[in-house]
């Protein structure tokens, strides 16, 4: 890793640079932000992005330092910070690309902290555990935010697309997969649009990234290593919406639900994660749950807090016997 240099949020962000081998493209970093709690501690979190997305939330990152936790993010090669010019953004033909590295992160973090908190949204939410799965993770929880678990729309469409997918992965891994992006969800997260938030939209556009039949194929995969059960040890806090909506015109139901994944098939699939998982769901709030409007986002700070309270700082150090709420 490079030494650690004032990150683009400013102080007292960091951000370090992990050289990767290089790919069929050529040069491949990652990027590890960190943000120190207010004194000297023993505990950490690391959290990783969704897709078309990257680290930028610092009232999530805040909310954690003030906690007495070291807050590390991790941009993923091809996101964000990581996203070199000569490289195709956010794509990978395999979720196991991330692995080399959320060891290196997890190696620079759980070297200088004994208790280390997983987290991840949306994409990331899927890649972390399948990670921590693979490796065995000795994490002392892990919180994710509307993790991305099964591709939304009807059964038969999954069942009759998954296969195309593949097929086309193998022989055009670059066929840009057709689907209508609306750009409602980051209009209403963005401050000169409908929301409160600041973020570079050259790192997270409007209209998203493409998403490509290599790139697809690797979350179809993903998705079935999930729903085959993984065997994590450790608590899973899992926060979602209340409810899910496809809107076709900016309005109210665009700040209020879900309008990315279908929270259904997140509440379904979430006991795979582990023999410990509690699921909530967040009365009005948005994808990023923690990037929804006030009273939705106090909520779900309350709600990681109680589980974290419970769960994970209770009991540091100790399992409960296999359970699942």
């Amino acid at each position: 890793m490079t030494r650690p240099r004032t990150d683009v949020l400013g102080a007292p962000y960091t951000a370090e640079t992990i050289d990767l081998p290089d790919d069929d493209e050529g040069r491949v970093v990652a990027t590890l932000v960190r943000r120190r709690a207010g004194k000297r501690t023993s505990k950490a979190v690391l959290h990783v992005h969704g897709f078309a997305d990257y680290f930028f939330q610092t009232a999530y990152a805040e909310w954690w330092a003030e906690r007495g936790y070291d807050f590390y993010a991790l941009d993923l090669r091809k996101y964000g910070r990581s996203i070199l010019p000569h490289q195709t953004p956010n794509y990978v033909t395999d979720l196991h690309d991330y692995f080399p590295e959320l060891d290196a992160a997890w190696d620079r973090v759980s070297g200088g902290h004994r208790h280390v908190v997983l987290s991840g949204h949306s994409t990331g939410g899927l890649v972390v555990p399948l990670w921590a799965d693979a490796r065995r993770t000795p994490a002392a929880g892990m919180a994710l935010n509307a993790p991305w678990l099964d591709l939304q729309g009807k059964a038969w469409v999954r069942r009759a697309l998954t296969p195309v997918v593949h097929q086309l992965a193998r022989h055009q891994p670059k066929r840009v997969i057709p689907r209508t992006v609306t750009g409602f969800y980051a209009r209403s997260l963005h401050h000169e649009h409908e929301g409160e938030w600041e973020f570079d939209l050259a790192w997270k556009p409007i209209e998203s990234w493409p998403a490509y039949a290599g790139w697809l194929a690797a979350i179809r995969r993903g998705h079935a290593e999930i729903h085959r059960g993984l065997d994590l040890r450790f608590p899973t806090l899992v926060l979602a919406s209340s409810a899910s909506a496809f809107p076709t015109e900016m309005g109210d139901t665009v700040h209020t639900h879900d309008i990315v994944l279908d929270v259904d098939q997140i509440r379904g699939w979430a006991p795979a994660l582990g023999r410990h998982v509690t699921y909530v769901g967040i009365e009005g709030a948005r994808h990023d749950v923690f990037l929804s409007q006030a009273e939705p986002r106090a909520r779900a700070f309350e709600e990681l807090g109680r589980w974290l309270t419970a769960y994970v700082e209770t009991w540091a150090g100790r399992r409960r016997s296999p359970h699942q709420t």
